[in-house]
């Protein structure tokens, strides 16, 4: 069945009825029988998972396409997906993976090893026909892999430069997933909006800025899905996107504003919530202008109130930030870390120090995205904070994927701090692509902030190939005391991510990885 002329009609009758919520009137909408209509907090930047960074997209993309890995349901732990078994050799550089036979892409080409060594190519060999369908923002996961070797139809052998640790967890992160290379080669650069997978839901339509549709896939190789087809529909205000979920013109909401969970406090929903690794926190510019003394960036640490923060603007959604990495990651998490207290006065005393009273920043400020929470409350609260110590602060706030333009590439010469979140699936991940010196923006990471400390960078590199969780924690914990006494950051909050269902929605359950997986959910 075509559900595309259903999805379009219900698209323009659930927002007429979120319109009326919004005025005070009855609702009336209902979303479409086998048909789950989740709302999202932005337009997708791409369905290519291997050009995209965000949570936001990867919730779509892990319905689309599978990895030869994928993670356990409530766990970071990989388990078998395209790939049934693999081997590693003693030495931690070789990965042998066995196949699953008969699996077919949604356009109906074949998945076996040549299509797994394209996807990896694709993303790492510069001289690969379709290296130029990036960029690869991500690639960084997978920078220890030398070659991927075809052994035969169903093998595929992966071999490493050097033992590395998260190497199982990266291949089942979205930056893994699967492509069909017979779409690549068809659509080339525009293939983002062509997606093709082998995953338990077909693409069907991209209308820009309306909704993303896709539809059940009969044949899918761990059985076909109970829903007909998901629309996602991306409605970047919080508030609009509350309103919808009230009048019944979406099914799913995610990301809920902690003002607004009292209000799906009774039998018609259902409220779901999930500790997670995220850590949100702002981006100083550490190479120019105040930031770039050390004090200053501590100032700024022990000017906002972030108990307030937590409190009054997520109302208890999250707990304040000791450093840069989760609490989530309980292995590997330095415990012994107590976060920047709330001290305007000392913050007066190293603002004076650094002679940077009344400097002025720019603030860049982000109207909402993934694992963003509240962002421009909070940033209105940051912005009074720091004028309370004597700073004079300028906002200046954008839509999330142009937001993200302006900071992934780098602070300098535009702004002195900016938000941001990240979900991990790794300790290595967040610091190694956002506060290492390799990896500062030009270099291909997302260390927008310039930051750099070679001892930092020894304990990275060292915590990445060492075969030993309990060194790998050693050495963790000994660089998050490092980069909380240096501050590159100003560390806020980490969240407890949420969603609210209808009560017609079964088997949805919040997963520590921030995917939306909905191969199993039903709706009655």
């Amino acid at each position: 069945m075509n559900f595309i002329p259903l999805t379009r009609r219900a698209v323009g009758t659930l927002a007429i009825a979120a319109m009326s919520v919004a005025l005070g009137l009855p609702a009336k909408a209902q979303t479409p029988p086998g048909v789950l209509v989740v709302g999202q907090i932005a337009e997708p930047k791409s369905l290519d998972p291997a050009a995209v960074t965000a949570a936001n997209d990867f919730r779509i993309l892990l319905n689309i396409y599978d990895g030869l890995a994928r993670y356990k349901p409530g766990t970071l732990e990989p388990e078998p997906a395209l790939a049934e078994s693999w081997d590693v050799s003693e030495d931690g550089t070789v990965y042998t993976f066995h196949l699953r036979e008969g699996v077919k892409f949604h356009d109906g080409s074949d998945f076996n090893a040549e299509a797994v060594k394209f996807n990896f190519d694709r993303m790492l060999d510069e001289n690969h026909p379709f290296h130029d369908t990036g960029p690869f923002p991500l690639a960084f996961f997978f920078s220890s892999v030398e070659e991927v070797t075809v052994v035969d139809d169903l093998t595929v052998e992966f071999k490493l430069s050097e033992p590395y640790a998260p190497f199982m967890a990266n291949i089942a992160y979205a930056t893994g997933l699967i492509v069909s290379p017979a779409a690549v080669e068809q659509y080339g650069k525009d293939f983002g909006r062509h997606p093709s997978g082998t995953g338990p839901f077909k693409f069907a339509e991209w209308r820009s800025n309306e909704a993303v549709v896709v539809e059940k896939n009969p044949d899918y190789w761990d059985g076909a899905p109970p829903l007909d087809a998901v629309v996602f529909r991306p409605i970047t205000d919080a508030n609009t996107r509350t309103a919808e979920m009230l009048s019944g013109g979406i099914d799913v909401m995610v990301e809920v504003p902690p003002d607004a969970l009292s209000e799906f406090e009774n039998d018609r929903y259902k409220i779901l919530e999930a500790a997670g690794p995220h850590v949100w926190f702002l981006i100083l510019n550490a190479k120019e202008g105040p930031f770039s003394d050390v004090r200053v960036r501590q100032a700024a640490n022990l000017a906002i109130n972030k108990k307030a923060i937590v409190e009054n603007v997520l109302e208890g959604t999250a707990e304040i930030a000791a450093g840069p990495t989760p609490p989530a990651f309980g292995w590997a998490y330095n415990d012994e870390l107590e976060p920047y207290p709330y001290n305007p006065e000392r913050a007066k005393e190293l603002i004076a120090e650094a002679g940077a009273e009344g400097a002025e920043l720019t603030f860049y400020v982000t109207e909402g995205g993934s694992g963003m929470l509240d962002p421009v409350p909070m940033g209105t609260a940051i912005q009074a904070d720091l004028e309370a110590v004597g700073f004079d602060v300028k906002i200046e706030t954008y839509e999330w994927n142009t937001f993200l333009g302006e900071v992934n590439p780098g602070l300098e010469g535009k702004a002195d701090m900016a938000e941001m979140a990240w979900m991990t699936q790794d300790p290595d991940t967040l610091p190694f692509l956002a506060l290492r010196t390799g990896a500062w923006p030009e270099e291909g990471g997302f260390n927008s902030g310039y930051y750099s400390n070679p001892k930092v960078d020894e304990l990275l590199e060292k915590a990445r190939v060492s075969t030993s969780q309990d060194e790998r924690a050693e050495l963790y914990k000994e660089m998050q005391t490092i980069v909380q006494e240096e501050a590159p950051w100003v560390f806020v909050a980490n969240w407890k991510q949420n969603a609210v269902t209808s009560a017609t929605v079964e088997n949805l359950q919040l997963e520590p990885s921030f995917f939306l997986i909905l191969r199993d959910v039903a709706k009655n």
